[in-house]
């Protein structure tokens, strides 16, 4: 286990909206922007006394490059507190605290404002590159003529742009987009569309019957010109039905593929802030923490099959931390598919899995469905991917007082084939 002690001292997020919908009009800056000012109102913590900022983006914006130092100077904090960017795909806002963690470990800072963001809105269209040629000699023209024959060469084609979001949910190297590998796992460990949506149908009803808990974890958006307060995660379907999530069509393999909209997390926007500290800024401010890092873990495994990753990860944090599955008194495992997680349950609790990619003769153990996801998860709430990570930790430490538990197991999928696990432990 780590022997330096990591504390998440307090943590809000706004709420997480659907793509094009009621934060469409903030970018990523705003929403982290939003989280991080309430959070420092909330703590009372002087920001002059933060030693670093780190923020996970995915999808960063070209218009505030290192959005993390404009997220800390519109947040308020003083011009002398550095501020960097990190990025690991889905588990940016885990990257942001491990971050954090290590440097706090090597005795260079105590005190640390932390998250991630994502504006899925916000994600551009890109132009071909022939287009993009176009332009550029339409750029360089200079008088009328020119610009006229510069006009000419243009064509319809270049006016249909490729949707960078697209783009970013397919991976260069096994060529295939998320929800493709997704329909591997399906087909790997025999997961049929029927437990799929049960699934989703479980997260969406426990994230209706958690709003009142989610609440707190919540601070309101302002969306730039709507005059309009944002207060409620809007992707939770408070009367889907079997019925319902029956009626879509796969998405991914039109021909007898199972992973649909309703069984698949949302596209969605949303912003996260934590703060962190060492036992030695916890002294200097006097703040009481919401618990612990304990210890964390990154892994990798096949891009095809990346929807594992957390099961990876999970058995690499055991080495470092000795703390096995049956340690965990709650789980959160982001619901990036709900194939996903059944499938992740199912290589943990396999023998044979366990002995191919981990030589051990034991498997790594259950993951109970009464204590994984008990507020709902991506599938219901959303999955901003840069924030997501950061939101997972929040809703875990939250939740641990109040069922009276010690130890929560925080959890991942990465895009490209990765995992991220950390363990957590409530304050005493």
């Amino acid at each position: 286990m780590n022997n330096t002690p990591v504390y998440i001292v307090d943590g809000l997020r706004t709420p997480f909206c659907k793509m094009g919908t009621d934060l469409a009009a903030s970018d990523a800056v705003d929403l982290a922007r939003t989280a991080a000012a309430a959070l420092l109102a909330r703590t009372g913590l002087d920001p002059a006394l933060i030693d670093e900022i780190i923020f996970g983006c995915v999808g960063q914006p070209i218009d505030a490059v290192n959005l993390s130092r404009v997220i800390a100077l519109r947040a308020g904090v003083p011009a002398h507190v550095p501020a960097m960017t990190v990025h690991r795909n889905c588990a940016s806002g885990f990257e942001s605290l491990t971050t954090a963690a290590d440097r706090i470990a090597a005795g260079r800072g105590d005190i640390y404002l932390v998250g991630g963001t994502e504006s899925m809105s916000h994600y551009p269209l890109l132009y071909n590159d022939g287009a993009v040629k176009k332009f550029t000699h339409l750029a360089k023209a200079k008088t009328p003529l020119q610009k006229l024959a510069a006009f000419a060469r243009f064509r319809p084609r270049d006016f249909s742009p490729r949707i960078s979001l697209h783009l970013g949910l397919t991976d260069p190297v096994c060529g295939l987009n998320m929800g493709q590998t997704a329909e591997n796992l399906a087909r790997d460990f025999l997961i049929s569309r029927d437990a799929q949506d049960a699934f989703a149908l479980r997260s969406h009803q426990r994230a209706t019957a958690a709003r009142d808990r989610l609440a707190d974890e919540i601070t309101p958006a302002y969306p730039r010109g709507t005059g309009a307060a944002v207060t409620l995660d809007n992707g939770v379907r408070e009367n889907q039905t079997p019925d319902a999530l029956a009626k879509l069509r796969p998405f991914f393999d039109r021909h007898g593929g199972t992973v649909t909209a309703g069984n698949a997390s949302q596209v969605t926007d949303g912003g996260c802030a934590l703060l962190v500290m060492s036992e030695a800024g916890l002294r200097r401010t006097g703040i009481t923490p919401l618990g612990r890092l304990v210890g964390h873990a990154y892994a990798g495994c096949e891009p095809s099959r990346m929807g594992l990753g957390p099961v990876h990860a999970i058995a690499r944090a055991e080495q470092s931390t000795g703390l096995k599955l049956a340690d965990a008194e709650l789980i959160e495992l982001n619901e990036a598919f709900a194939v996903q997680v059944l499938a992740c349950q199912a290589a943990a609790r396999s023998a044979d899995y366990a002995k191919k990619h981990f030589g051990r003769e034991t498997p790594l153990g259950e993951i109970p469905d009464e204590i994984l996801n008990v507020n709902g998860g991506a599938v219901a709430l959303g999955h901003p991917v840069g924030a997501t990570g950061a939101r997972l930790v929040l809703t875990a430490l939250k939740e641990l007082p109040r069922r009276r538990a010690r130890r929560a197991l925080v959890t991942l999928c990465i895009g490209g084939g990765q995992g991220g696990a950390l363990w957590l432990e409530a304050a005493s």
